[in-house]
């Protein structure tokens, strides 16, 4: 499954995609190959955005089918489309995409070089349990927006936090001093045992629920404790007996 996030980097932002099923070949992959073509694949004014897409999975297609390399994502930097797999040799891949993107009008590079550890992976690819959150985040934004819901409507917006042992929960709530955050109710289920309900009325744009998670997130784990997420009502929900 590929998830997609934006992470600054020296004041800029990088478009990450990522396969999040990679991680269980890293064992068997050591080798780093990387690709990159000079195309900004989310410049969707830019002539032949699907002609590069369709390249792209080409590329993709061909390196998996052979069982030669795993892609593991994507990064999207100053106009560059970066591919990135992990192949279990160096042999031929360079020779195997070049043999892909010799006909087309692209400028590209490659190279190859021994990354047993998947550091590039971790350090460059890999969401923090932060953009792990934002990623999540979005989902629910996207099936509010399915929902043709208005985000900009201000809504009480319930967060959830799970803790390892009661005594942190417990610490957590008689310390509780977060602007506009309010405790709702404590949770003890499967799911997390030891966990609270949190609420506070809000928007849920995306800037809006990536600001209010980011705070949050920071206060938690100061107090050793887990981020879980947030739900909240339709806007045309409000006011109505059944909320």
């Amino acid at each position: 499954m590929r998830e997609y996030f934006i992470r600054v980097e020296d004041s800029s932002e990088v478009n990450i995609e990522i396969d999040m099923s990679a991680f269980g070949y890293s064992s068997d992959n050591p080798w780093l190959f990387s690709v990159f073509i000079k195309f900004d694949a989310h410049d969707d004014q830019i002539n032949g955005f699907e002609e590069f897409l369709d390249l792209k999975e080409s590329i993709i297609i061909a390196l998996e089918f052979q069982e030669r390399a795993k892609f593991v994502g994507t990064r999207i930097v100053d106009g560059w489309s970066e591919l990135y797999f992990y192949a279990k040799d160096s042999k031929e891949l360079e020779a195997l995409v070049t043999n892909i993107l010799r006909g087309s009008n692209y400028i590209f590079e490659s190279s190859v070089v021994r990354d047993a550890k998947w550091d590039f992976h971790h350090k460059n690819l890999a969401p923090s349990e932060l953009e792990l959150c934002h990623i999540e985040s979005e989902k629910i934004i996207f099936m509010l927006e399915e929902e043709e819901d208005d985000l900009t409507v201000v809504r009480p917006v319930e967060h959830y936090i799970s803790f390892e042992v009661p005594t942190q929960k417990n610490r957590f709530i008689n310390t509780l001093n977060i602007e506009g955050f309010t405790l709702k109710d404590e949770i003890s289920s499967d799911e997390f045992e030891h966990g609270i309900a949190l609420v506070k009325e809000h928007s849920v744009t995306s800037d809006v629920i990536k600001e209010e998670v980011s705070n949050l997130f920071e206060v938690i784990k100061k107090n050793q404790g887990f981020y879980e997420g947030w739900s909240t009502m339709l806007a045309c929900e409000l006011g109505e007996d059944s909320k």
